[in-house]
């Protein structure tokens, strides 16, 4: 019974092939709206988790920022962070080696990884980079912040930390902008006034996140790494900043401390930022001059917003759908006006009511279902072609796929009850009299 009743509701859906397409045209463009929307949706945060976990789930991070002016500066008074220097004010702000001590003794703390932050010069033969970042910091931070280095090369030694090596570790985009597309690894390479050997290239996948991880953005992957004690030792911790009328001297003893907790337990990561923040309260009581970050509450964030992205973007594209359904029920109520006189005949043989709304109900899935699986083909297409065109990291999910094909069916089904209601309820007496 359902066999016949749905091939001959294949027929008349294929009798007027033209009119059945262009109704389908809304269900088509509705699926893979859905699905184009939420694919480029899912890739664009898959990308932005993916670069916190790089952060580590079980990190507490914390930076040294620049302080308002109010509290940096100010008149004849002594400021807190005001030091003098042969006749000059140097703002000094940010974190401590007094604050790294305490913190490396908090109990939940497995390792620390200090890290200096400079503005250097930088050059190799006749390429330059005229203000590249130096970060100076100690062997743990390969491990602490999981980045590997290119085969051939190496990452920054224990021994390189005790004797100032003046060895350096570069990230992707500082290996080509210095050294084009040739190996790097044993050359050497002028920072500010010193020369350094390279000794080994991140992987370009790591330098993104050791750039969140030192607070740069992850697009500027042009860091140079080279041991903290050599940074202190070569550089100093006083910058001198030009500005707008004259040049500014800043002290900061250090950029960064990232904290790892211990056995990667992410339960001990809210506990330790709470510490954490209660003691560097205590260390800066005057000054706002460093900022917490802890990657597990950045990581729910996102996953939260993430969600809610999904849903905007879904309900968006789902007015597509809507508008198929729509259109599906108008041509159906014409449907029904123009086989009114086949309503009556069948009505008249013997045709029950539930037998009329079955037949309409079974064109109208039929309409959404071949929609549903022609927009599923384009939605699924679509993805690929973006990124292939504007290079955007696209994520297709099964989920979406289905959420898309099931909305689809059951509009096209809810849109159809009232037609096939209406011509059961026909008369067909009056249904036979139609001409």
């Amino acid at each position: 019974m359902h066999w016949a009743t749905l091939k001959l509701a294949i027929r008349n859906v294929l009798l007027h092939k033209m009119r059945s397409f262009l109704t389908l045209l809304g269900t088509i463009l509705g699926v893979a709206s859905v699905i184009a929307m939420l694919s480029v949706g899912e890739g664009s945060k898959k990308e932005a988790l993916a670069q916190i976990r790089k952060l580590g789930a079980a990190n507490v991070i914390v930076r040294s920022i620049k302080p308002k002016p109010d509290e940096a500066s100010g008149s004849n008074a002594t400021q807190p962070g005001m030091v003098s220097t042969t006749g000059k004010q140097t703002i000094q702000y940010g974190l401590t080696r007094a604050d790294l001590r305490i913190l490396q003794e908090l109990p939940t703390v497995e390792k620390t990884v200090p890290m200096l932050a400079l503005r250097k010069a930088v050059q190799h033969g006749r390429r330059r980079l005229s203000e590249a970042r130096i970060l100076g910091t100690i062997p743990e931070f390969a491990v602490v912040k999981g980045v590997t280095v290119r085969p051939g090369g190496r990452f920054l030694r224990a021994e390189d930390e005790r004797s100032m090596a003046n060895v350096a570790v570069l990230t992707q985009g500082a290996a080509v902008a210095l050294f084009g597309f040739h190996n790097p690894v044993g050359e050497p390479l002028l920072i500010g006034s010193g020369a350094y050997r390279v000794v080994g290239v991140l992987d370009s996948q790591d330098s993104g996140a050791a750039k969140m991880g030192s607070g740069e953005a992850a697009n500027q992957n042009r860091d140079i790494y080279i041991p903290l004690s050599a940074a202190r030792s070569r550089f100093g911790e006083t910058q001198v900043v030009p500005e707008s009328g004259g040049r500014r001297s800043e002290r900061v003893e250090l950029s960064e401390i990232t904290l790892a907790v211990n056995n990667q337990d992410e339960e001990l990561v809210r506990p330790t930022s709470a510490m954490v923040r209660d003691i560097l309260a205590k260390q800066h009581p005057v000054q706002s001059d460093y900022e917490v970050y802890v990657p597990l509450e950045l990581l729910a964030q996102a996953e939260h917003e993430k969600r809610i992205w999904n849903i905007v973007l879904g309900s968006i594209a789902g007015i597509s759908l809507l508008v198929g359904g729509i259109g599906i029920m108008n041509i159906m109520l014409a449907t029904v006006t123009e086989r009114t006189r086949e309503i009556g005949i069948r009505r008249a043989i013997g045709a029950k009511r539930k037998d009329i709304i079955r037949q309409f109900l079974f064109e109208t899935t039929v309409l959404s279902t071949t929609g549903g699986l022609l927009g599923i083909a384009l939605g699924v297409t679509i993805p690929v072609i973006v990124t292939y065109i504007l290079e955007v990291e696209t994520a297709t999910t099964l989920s979406s796929i289905l959420l898309a094909f099931g909305i689809s069916v059951v509009t096209g089904i809810i849109f159809g009850v009232y037609p096939a209601y209406k011509a059961a309820s026909m008369n067909p007496i009056e249904a036979l009299r139609h001409q």
